[in-house]
């Protein structure tokens, strides 16, 4: 079975961020890039999977040249190969699934994997898109999936429960948190990564269908005010809620 899992490069959540000079993009200096926390559950997905039997494991991105270093990461934990897409602008979700489509278009595979979002953009959609682009069936926010008999039992998660569904192969997948926790890279993982094939090429990227026109910091927290003790206070706390925060 062959797994195409797609990772993306983005700022740690520790990471201080800032808006930069032009207002409408993160300010790179002194921030620390990671591989996507979600795309780590599907990258170990994809290798359980060839762990439980023959299989291939490859690792795409799209972004800029910088992305190798979230590629090489998938490779030391146990990817077979890494393609990057590479562009300089800044693309957004729908042309991002565009660009992974038109390559998917010309290769084989049996799954594509995606974590079920990007920390950055909280988009939640670039596999959906990407299954629609390729006409294939698809399943989100995925816990676990067993393959058998050219079928995918997924379990999903939603609110009160879970919800199992069956997909036929090829399918895509997004994958949250559950029962594939990410491993660590072992030395000798990382020594092999070295001398895995890593290709890169320029992605198709169309015009971007949405346009970040401006950033903005949140607003500052406002101090706490005590209206009162005790009952007392109902009637203070319930006008200052509907005149002045206007909630109720």
């Amino acid at each position: 079975m062959k797994s195409v899992v797609c990772v993306k490069r983005v700022p740690d959540t520790e990471a201080r961020i800032r808006i930069g000079d032009d207002g409408r993009s993160v300010d790179p200096s002194g921030v620390k890039f990671i591989l996507n926390p979600y795309d780590e559950f599907a990258v170990e997905a994809a290798l359980k999977h060839k762990e439980a039997g023959e299989g291939e494991v490859v690792v795409l991105s799209v972004g800029s040249a910088e992305s190798v270093d979230v590629l090489r990461t998938s490779l030391a934990l146990g990817a077979d190969e890494a393609l990057l897409l590479t562009t300089t602008q800044s693309a957004e979700g729908l042309a991002v699934a565009e660009a992974i489509a038109a390559e998917l278009k010309e290769r084989k595979f049996d799954l594509i994997l995606f974590g079920m979002k990007a920390i950055d953009d909280d988009l939640q959609a670039v596999g959906a898109m990407v299954a629609e682009l390729l006409d294939l069936p698809s399943a989100t926010v995925v816990t676990e999936f067993s393959v058998e008999d050219g079928k995918v039992t997924a379990h999903r998660e939603i609110e009160g429960g879970t919800e199992v569904v069956e997909v036929p192969l090829p399918c895509v997948l997004t994958i949250t948190k559950g029962a594939y926790e990410p491993r660590y890279a072992s030395l000798k993982g990382i020594m092999a990564a070295k001398r895995k094939p890593l290709t890169e090429k320029e992605a198709h990227l169309g015009l971007s269908h949405t346009i970040e026109s401006a950033l903005e910091y949140p607003p500052e927290r406002q101090a706490g005010r005590i209206v009162g003790e005790g009952s007392d206070a109902v009637p203070e706390l319930v006008r200052l809620l509907r005149e002045e925060a206007n909630v109720i």
